[in-house]
Order: structure tokens, then C-alpha cells, then sequence
């Protein structure tokens, strides 16, 4: 059976490790000024998937942190996924080249579409579209712009398109430990067949435990930040956990109801 993948999230923004509330740039905290170092300290627990934001590249359109993703790829001894200011196709196969192994397309997923698809024809396996949701909404540019397409629309164009997965994000929960919106997340893998990536709100062992029961539903993996930093989750713990086959629902396990 397959497992949860662990995404541990590491946000730029001038080249420092941070974590923003809701999407708000002017609501950073600063939890370190060495990526690489921190890269290398999620793979020393047990990390060997790594989800990396140029959040100063999403607002400005292009790489703006690239020396500080490149000495995290480099650093990092599994799989990085990079998102943030990724427009063209230029950028996507940069990233690439230099050792990325996924790029996250979330604005221009809204507004060229036909990019998305171009990406995901030429790199399969490698594009993930980011589909942040403000009250069920597309947000975009940073989240600081809210569309009026739904996320299971805007997630359904690119069904047929070969994308490695779907990266969705509640905004209002991102960064506030308020706990994953497993409901929309699990609503979402079910009505599309693109595997989901749970983010936002994450606050602990018990949102990986609830994320773990809908794997068979199709949500791949779970990126968590803050929650990391400020010592609430445990990464051996989540890794492990995330190992494991979820339990029975009570009356289905061995000798129950005999």
C-alpha cells in the first residue's frame, strides 16, 4: 500500500527561512538564515522529500532566492519540489536541469493554461499545479489576488494533461496551526484523478494520523512548516507515521465482531 509522503517546507524570502500567516508577506517569522543547513537537518530526521518556496519569486514573477535553491538542492540529499514566480518554460526547465525534481506552477496555471500543459507534455511526472483556495476560490499572485474559478474546476483542466499531482493549499489555515482542512483536501482528490498534495494549517501528529486514512483516496503527501519549527510535530514521529497503514475502522480489525 502506498504512503503519505512527508513534504517539510522551507520559505524564502531574502534568503532567510521563514513562515508567513495567511499568505502575508508582512507577516513573517524568521526561523534561520542558512537553507542549506536546514535542508541537510530535515534529511539528518529522516526527510527524503523537500518542498521549497520562493516566496519573494512568487509575488515578483521570476527566481528571486535562486542561490538559496540552489544550495538547497544541493544540500539536500532526496527530492526537491520547487515552487514560486515558475511562469515560463524557460524557468521550468532550469530548475530541472539543476537537480529540481518537481516544479509547482500555481499562477500561470490560472492564466496560461496552455503553459501548464506544454510543461507537463514535455516533463511528465514533473509539473505539479498549486491550487490555493481562499473560501473554495483560486487565489493567485501570492495568494494576494482571489479568482472567481473553484478549486475542483480549475484543478479538472488539467486532468487529461500528464501533471504529476495537485499541490492544494488552504490559505486561511496556512501558517496558523489551525489544523489541515482534511475535508476539502480529501473532496478534492476524490473528485479529480490527480493525486492531491495537502498544505496549510497543519498543527500537529494529528493531522498527519487524519491525512494518513485518505491515501487510498488519493492524496499523495502533506507539507508542513511551521508546525516543524516551532517544535509542535516531530519529523521522525510524522515520517513514521506516515509509514504506516491506517487502522481499521473499530469492528473491521482482526477478532472484532466474532
Amino acid at each position: 500500500m502506498a504512503s503519505l509522503t512527508i513534504f517539510p517546507a522551507i520559505d524564502l524570502k531574502a534568503g532567510q527561512v521563514v513562515r508567513l500567516a495567511e499568505g502575508d508577506m508582512d507577516r513573517a517569522t524568521v526561523y534561520g538564515d542558512d537553507p542549506a543547513a536546514q535542508a541537510r537537518a530535515f534529511a539528518d530526521a529522516g526527510a527524503d522529500h523537500l518542498h521549497v518556496v520562493d516566496l519573494d519569486g512568487a509575488f515578483a514573477g521570476g527566481s528571486v532566492n535562486g542561490d538559496a535553491v540552489r544550495g538547497v538542492v544541493t544540500a539536500f540529499p532526496g527530492r526537491v519540489q520547487l515552487g514560486g514566480g515558475i511562469r515560463d518554460i524557460a524557468a521550468v526547465e532550469g530548475w530541472l536541469k539543476l537537480g529540481v525534481a518537481r516544479v509547482v506552477i500555481g499562477t500561470a496555471a490560472l492564466k496560461d493554461p496552455e503553459f501548464v500543459r506544454a510543461a507537463a507534455a514535455a516533463h511528465p511526472g514533473q509539473i505539479v499545479v498549486a491550487v490555493d483556495a481562499r473560501d473554495g476560490m483560486v487565489a493567485t499572485a501570492g495568494w494576494a489576488d482571489v479568482s472567481d474559478v473553484t478549486v475542483v474546476d480549475l484543478a479538472r483542466r488539467f486532468e487529461d494533461a500528464g501533471v504529476a499531482a495537485l499541490l492544494f493549499t488552504d490559505v486561511g489555515r496556512d501558517g496558523m496551526l489551525k489544523g489541515c482542512n482534511v475535508e476539502a483536501t480529501v473532496a478534492l482528490a476524490r473528485a479529480v484523478a490527480i493525486p492531491v498534495i495537502a498544505s496549510g494549517g497543519v498543527a500537529g501528529i494529528e493531522d498527519i494520523a487524519a491525512l494518513v486514512g485518505h491515501v487510498s483516496d488519493g492524496v499523495e503527501g502533506v507539507i508542513t512548516g511551521r508546525a516543524l519549527y516551532d517544535g509542535r510535530l516531530d519529523l521522525s514521529a510524522a515520517i513514521a507515521m506516515a509509514s504506516q497503514p491506517p487502522s481499521p475502522p473499530r469492528g473491521e480489525g482482526r477478532g472484532e465482531g466474532q
